[in-house]
């Protein structure tokens, strides 16, 4: 056995600290890295999740307008109404009428609540010239009402007119109907089924 070349043995313990700060320093960077790759996993988790959050609070807010707007408009989708061109507008040479001089529009309110001020409009010169309510026809009154009708019940239909016109006039003024429903919101119908809420400050 020999001896040890102690000249050597520094050399050694400073390769030996040398490599094993090296080694420390490796595991050091390691860690470090796999802790930043883990920071990152999380804040793009983080970032995915909140991303997730806010794309289904949108989806419930526009879920929620939805339903909201579904309400608004209900009572008015059930008022019901139809019309046609009615009377004459001559004779012809038998003595027979012929053509047609008014518009002649039946309103039913199919809806549980009343519905308020209701008016028909012959395109944007002309509104009726009279109304009759069905229900109040054996009535003293024979169910006849002002202009515009103040309310109409749950179930019951009125019968506008427009003025008499010529036939030309009547086909140049088709109808549109006008209603408050019961939660004092304004609507509008026209002659093509086309349902628009008029806003407060809109002149109708």
């Amino acid at each position: 056995m020999s001896l040890a070349d102690w000249g050597d043995v520094p050399t050694w313990i400073g390769a030996g600290g040398a490599i094993g700060a090296a080694l420390f320093a490796y595991q050091t960077i390691t860690s470090q890295r796999k802790q930043i790759s883990e920071q990152r996993d999380f804040i793009a988790e983080q970032s995915q999740f909140m991303a997730e959050q806010k794309q289904n609070l949108e989806l419930e807010r526009t879920e929620l307008r939805a339903q909201a707007d579904e309400r608004r408009i209900a009572q008015a989708r059930q008022v019901a109404w139809v019309f046609q061109t009615w009377g004459s507008s001559g004779r012809d040479a038998y003595g027979n009428s012929t053509g047609y001089d008014r518009w002649h529009v039946k309103v039913t309110n199919n809806s549980d609540d009343l519905i308020h001020d209701v008016m028909v409009r012959f395109g944007d010169t002309y509104n009726a010239a009279s109304a009759q309510e069905n229900e109040g026809f054996h009535h003293p009154d024979r169910g006849v009402r002002p202009v515009p009708v103040a309310l109409i019940a749950a179930g019951h239909t009125v019968v506008f007119e427009s003025p008499h016109l010529s036939e030309v006039t009547v086909d140049n003024n088709r109808p549109a109907l006008l209603f408050t429903d019961d939660a004092r919101v304004r609507w509008r119908r026209d002659s093509y089924g086309k349902l628009e809420e008029i806003p407060a400050d809109g002149a109708a």
